[in-house]
């Protein structure tokens, strides 16, 4: 039998769509059975953000960062509540933070020291007279072209990244921030099963993506989904060549989802019928790679160890060595927050020391070129005692939900 293997990605589902396919069938009464489980969600206070605030001054001081630049994105949300801005957010180390924004965005529900400029004119004599600092932090997502206005404006001033300020902050979430991740991966868990629920023999990788996504916005959420079947899942990004599930097929999905912004990134691994010996037992070696990484995880260590731990147990099955194939080409995991993608990484080389209140996606992939990939993955924060993973890892090849 030809055995093929099945992943669905965060990476979005247009990635895993055969656009040449017809519509997708009706959603599954599975996914129709869902309800809402955003009820008794908590947003961030603004208390926490204004603490946030502070935090990000102690930084500032202790960098000899004078201000801090950020436009439109997750950080400017992160200490604003906001997500998009006609122009820029300056925090200064002292002082009230000040909004520039085009006069077209000065009826927005904007508090504080609002600063407005004509747009004819643009944005940077406003910008650098509420900067005035000689050490200027810039955000890493701010625009070139923003840096450039800036540095123009102000040539005697020294520019330098805000990363220690901003990554400073956002590496280490608080217990209102992990509850809302707990809340986001929850609900990834619950679209998974009722999708896996309305597998069928035939499907293509776009109808199983819609059906991942319709699960999510029964759920009360937006997310995503990528599919892929067979042999390009040993490509850890996926593939646009359409396929379609047969019996035997192992299945592999990994996307999330976002609530109050936070993100979640799950993998679950399967079969789409009986798994033969050596889908078993490539899955068991990936299930004691993530258990070697989430022992290692613990407070002190190096970012870099907790890969090591994963690889070694892949390497001593006998992939690799290190990063090349067939094995585990990729970091062992990557941080996780208002970003699917955050600091810092579970890499080699990377020594950075896991402190409470980090979040990592721990996540080992076994990939085999011309045969199959497999990849568990789930999120897990640092404790003083250790990490605990939000959801419940998969026991077994055939129970990926326990």
């Amino acid at each position: 039998m030809n055995r093929r293997l099945f992943i669905v990605t965060a990476a979005g589902l247009a990635h895993g769509q055969d656009r040449r396919q017809g519509p997708a069938p009706p959603v599954p009464e599975a996914i129709r059975n869902l309800k809402p489980m955003t009820a008794g969600i908590q947003p961030i206070t603004a208390a926490e953000r204004r603490g946030r605030i502070e935090k990000a001054r102690r930084l500032m001081q202790a960098n000899r960062i004078d201000a801090v630049v950020a436009e439109s994105g997750s950080t400017l949300f992160y200490y604003t509540g906001a997500r998009q801005i006609g122009g820029a957010w300056i925090l200064p180390a002292t002082g009230e933070p000040v909004w520039v924004v085009a006069e077209s965005q000065a009826a927005r529900a904007l508090s504080g020291d609002v600063r407005t400029f004509a747009e004819a004119d643009g944005p940077y004599k406003r910008m650098a007279q509420a900067l005035g600092g000689k050490r200027v932090g810039i955000e890493e997502r701010v625009r070139f072209a923003v840096y450039d206005g800036l540095r123009k404006e102000l040539p005697a001033a020294v520019f330098v990244s805000a990363d220690p300020v901003t990554v400073g902050c956002r590496v280490t979430k608080s217990p209102a921030e992990l509850a809302l991740m707990k809340r986001a991966n929850d609900i990834t868990i619950e679209a998974y099963r009722a999708a896996f629920a309305a597998m069928r023999e035939g499907m293509t990788q776009r109808e199983f993506g819609a059906n991942i996504a319709a699960a999510y916005r029964a759920l009360g959420v937006q997310g995503f989904a990528m599919a892929i079947f067979g042999k390009y899942t040993a490509f850890p990004h996926g593939s646009i060549t359409p396929q379609q599930l047969h019996e035997g097929d192992m299945v592999l999905v990994d996307d999330g989802c976002a609530v109050e912004g936070y993100q979640s990134d799950i993998t679950r691994t399967t079969v789409f019928g009986k798994p033969t010996a050596r889908q078993r037992q490539v899955w068991d070696i990936e299930r004691k790679a993530q258990d070697a990484a989430l022992a290692a995880a613990k407070r002190g260590a190096t970012c870099e160890s907790v890969d090591a731990a994963a690889r070694k147990v892949i390497t001593d099955a006998g992939f690799g060595p290190g990063y090349k194939l067939p094995g585990l080409p990729h970091r062992t995991g990557h941080g996780i927050g208002l970003d699917g993608h955050e600091w810092t990484y579970l890499v080699k080389g990377n020594t950075t020391r896991l402190r409470p209140g980090m979040v990592f996606s721990n996540e080992p992939t076994i990939a085999i070129y011309g045969e199959f990939g497999v990849r568990l993955e789930d999120c897990m924060y640092i404790t003083e005692s250790g990490a605990r993973m939000f959801t419940k890892q998969s026991p077994a090849i055939d129970q990926p939900f326990g």
